[in-house]
């Protein structure tokens, strides 16, 4: 018959034999039966320790990375409060800088890992060296390297527009097309922002957004854009899309454009002016920026109205498409372009002429003959209006006049006389020779 009990098996015996003594059995019989049983069939019950171990934690799961970002991050929600505003600039410590497996504190030599495991004819051994009491110092003077590096200070010439920000700073000349090198061209970076889009499953989609101009310094130029999701991958993809879209424009004299312009695009409106050697650049610094890669280097340029990089850039491009040689402008009107500078005393010089130059009577009534109003497309910029200055209200200007008064034109007349007779001179002075400027006498 069998049964099932709950119980050990010491518990099971004793019950065993207090039935047995219920029934009539002696006890000293009971008990020494018990006692060889227990001998028999009882084995010492030994209880195993138990420890409490995980074998992976979060830091062996997680990458370094994102370990060094829970510490010194902050929340989307403390962000919006205006927590953590200093946190961007802590820079993570790589704790395994400096280390290599099979080189630790301990220092030993394991055969195939840090050191060959035969070397000769002999069989590497893995032993214990001594301490290397200097690995500490090392590591530390590593960590601390990488922590207080410092960025190399750039150059004035090699600065943006705006400090170390990228906005006016060279990157180099666009990558070559197969065989086509772009030798002698240089870029520089006009825009570069941060953009967001919407997306129905990803939330915001921020990118960085970049504008560029290249431009070999001889007139050939052009700019381009790009889009991505870092800074780097941004320009290099403004400056290959820059490179493919050229455009040439013929300079003046190679330093400046043929004549004042207008143009415009979207809200910005810009007056461009020839100005002549020496003059420089003043203008927009996209505009500036500009220049310097398509060799313009004398010109003055007046914005009006938005103030949109893109959309400058875009006028002055449009502007300097539109703008016509000399030649072009003479055969247009059948007339003759006149240049007159006051440089030159203002005496008229012929730089293009028609093949057939209309005669006066040609000529219509409501015809634009101004040349610069005719470039302008019959626009003409509004300037300011010249102020005297303040004190020739005064009675003391009037005072000052008059007592200057013999003396007006008396240096213009004193460098006339030194240029063409190489001394100050007058109409006197071959019938008296002995009365001209000099020193005067010494009182004895």
């Amino acid at each position: 018959m069998l049964r099932l009990a709950v119980g050990s098996s010491e518990t099971l015996l004793r019950s065993f034999f207090a039935l047995n003594i219920a029934r009539g059995a002696s006890t000293a019989a009971v008990n020494n039966s018990f006692t060889s049983t227990k001998k028999q069939t009882l084995l010492p019950v030994s209880v195993p320790t138990l420890h409490n171990f995980r074998g992976t934690s979060f830091f062996n799961k997680l990458p370094a990375e994102q370990i060094w970002k829970g510490v010194i991050s902050v929340s989307n929600a403390g962000k919006k409060r205006g927590r953590g505003k200093g946190s961007g600039r802590i820079t993570p410590k790589d704790l395994n800088k400096g280390q290599v497996i099979g080189f630790g504190k301990a220092n030993i030599v394991w055969p195939g890992l840090s050191a060959p495991i035969i070397r000769g004819r002999e069989l590497v051994q893995q032993q214990q060296l001594p301490e290397d009491k200097e690995r500490e110092a090392k590591l530390k003077k590593i960590r601390d390297e990488m922590v207080n590096f410092k960025r190399l200070k750039l150059s004035p010439l090699e600065r943006g527009w705006s400090g170390s920000k990228m906005p006016g700073r060279s990157i180099g000349a666009p990558d070559p097309i197969e065989d086509d090198h772009f030798e002698g061209f240089d870029t520089k970076c006009l825009e570069l922002k941060t953009v967001v889009n919407m997306k129905g499953n990803l939330g915001r989609k921020r990118r960085v957004s970049a504008m560029v101009v290249t431009g070999n310094g001889n007139g050939l130029a052009g700019f381009g854009f790009g889009k991505a999701v870092d800074i780097k991958t941004a320009l290099r993809q403004a400056k290959n899309r820059s490179g493919q879209k050229l455009m040439y424009f013929e300079l003046c004299n190679n330093h400046t454009v043929f004549h004042d312009f207008y143009c415009a695009f979207g809200a910005s409106k810009m007056f461009v002016e020839r100005k002549p050697e020496g003059y420089g650049l003043k203008c927009h610094r996209a505009i500036r920026s500009v220049c310097e890669v398509l060799g313009i280097k004398d010109l003055r340029a007046k914005c009006e109205g938005s103030t949109n990089v893109q959309h400058v850039v875009k006028a002055f491009f449009i502007g300097l498409l539109q703008q016509q040689t000399h030649q072009q402008i003479a055969e247009a009107k059948g007339l003759h372009v006149v240049e007159i500078r006051p440089e030159n005393g203002n005496f008229p010089k012929i730089v293009a002429s028609p093949t057939v130059c209309r005669t006066e009577a040609e000529l219509e009534s409501n015809e634009i003959l101004d040349y610069t109003q005719f470039c302008m497309d019959g626009k003409i910029q509004l300037k300011r209006k010249k102020f005297p200055p303040f004190y020739t209200k005064f009675r003391s200007w009037e005072i000052y006049l008059k007592k200057r008064e013999y003396l007006r034109n008396q240096d213009k007349v004193r460098l006339r006389l030194l240029s063409e007779t190489g001394e100050v001179r007058s109409f006197l002075t071959e019938k008296h020779p002995e009365c001209k400027m000099g020193p005067a006498p010494k009182e004895e």
